[in-house]
């Protein structure tokens, strides 16, 4: 995979998942003010795999006052890695971290799709966006 290495195709943002729909929401920083205890940040990267195939790959910012991850600093490095060359990122439980591995032959650069990193979010979360506190997936996360 590689990463566009333009600071534009790139943000922290504040998002929701739903580990049992399989589902992640992106949150407007307003509203993750006061969804503190339900949001993660992440920044996503725009990525792009061998097929041509473009997404945004969240990877995990740590908190200020939290503890460095070896999951979230190895994925970090890999996404840094792939914007200057074709990688692959692989779990290693063993290790507790990912392994980065560099692809071996000569590829050439990716053909990036002229969408901006806006027109890539509203195509990845559609209709996934919460922004406000009466929004259905606050109001299911509050039990009401």
């Amino acid at each position: 995979m590689r990463v566009h290495p333009g600071a534009d195709y790139r943000a922290d943002v504040a998002i929701i998942e739903l580990q049992e729909d399989r589902e992640s929401y992106l949150v407007t920083p307003n509203t993750a003010i006061d969804l503190q205890n339900e949001v993660r940040v992440k920044t996503l990267f725009t990525a792009i795999n061998r097929q041509g195939v473009v997404f945004l790959w969240p990877v995990p910012v740590a908190a200020a006052d939290a503890r460095i991850l070896e999951w979230h600093r190895s994925l970090r490095e890999g996404a840094e890695m792939a914007m200057r060359r074709w990688v692959r990122v692989q779990a290693n439980m063993n290790l507790g971290a990912y392994e980065i591995g560099e692809a071996t032959g000569a590829s050439p650069d990716p053909t990036w799709p002229d969408y901006s990193f806006k027109e890539l979010l509203k195509i990845a979360f559609r209709d996934r966006f919460v922004d406000r506190l009466d929004h259905p997936l606050v109001r299911r996360l509050r039990g009401e």
